[in-house]
């Protein structure tokens, strides 16, 4: 049965962040989907996890993006997947939603559809790179299609902080006080350009299933 198609096709930006500068990344890569006419992008965040099993945080935070639900996540066309590294991998907040993620999972509703991550570190050499390798696997889990950045953006080979063929990156600093410096912000911009880009162009694969 074919499922009716989105007035406004958008791609999800879906990031944690605990000092902005994921939030920041994010708002480029959100810039970069918006180049592209004919799709929005759509910025969500995702509560901090609880050492206990008592909820603390309101279901809305107090500023900033809204918390992400599975339904932004069902009805996306494209999905940017932001976090901070933590030992090599996405923070425990982000992969707990993906956990969540079992019923989309199940019906293939994430499958044929691009995605792309991208991570901010505190070092230069502080896991950028397994980071968004660990980001990579649940989302080939869910049948997308992976988009990472290209050497056509020449800025990777010319970058002397952040930014991988995997994802864009970017060197935070050891305060998190680093803001994005001119190659971290042109390659955010490309890729969010890039999957909005292929989020139009295979729209029509899983809007037919």
């Amino acid at each position: 049965m074919t499922r009716p198609a989105s007035a406004t096709p958008y791609v999800l930006v879906l990031f944690y962040s605990r000092n902005g500068a994921t939030r920041e990344m994010a708002e480029q890569l959100a810039a970069g989907v918006e180049s592209n006419a004919g799709i929005a992008a759509r910025l969500r965040t995702v509560p901090p996890v609880s050492p206990t099993t008592e909820a603390v945080d309101p279901e809305i935070p107090a500023e900033g993006a809204v918390y992400a639900t599975l339904d932004d996540l069902r009805h996306c066309h494209g999905l940017a997947l932001g976090s901070p590294t933590r030992f090599g991998n996405m923070a425990s907040p982000l992969k707990y939603f993906l956990d969540t993620t079992s019923e989309l999972w199940m019906n293939g509703i994430l499958a044929d559809k691009p995605a792309t991550a991208f991570t901010s570190t505190a070092s230069l050499h502080g896991g950028q790179e397994a980071t968004l390798l660990t980001m990579l696997i649940p989302l080939l889990h869910h049948g997308m299609v992976y988009a990472g950045v290209p050497y056509r953006e020449t800025r990777l080979l010319t970058t002397q902080s952040g930014g991988t063929p995997y994802g864009t990156s970017h060197l935070a600093g050891a305060q998190a006080d680093r803001p994005l410096d001119d190659d971290e912000t042109a390659l955010a911009r490309a890729q969010g350009e890039r999957l909005g880009r292929l989020a139009l162009a295979m729209r029509s694969l899983h809007e037919a299933t």
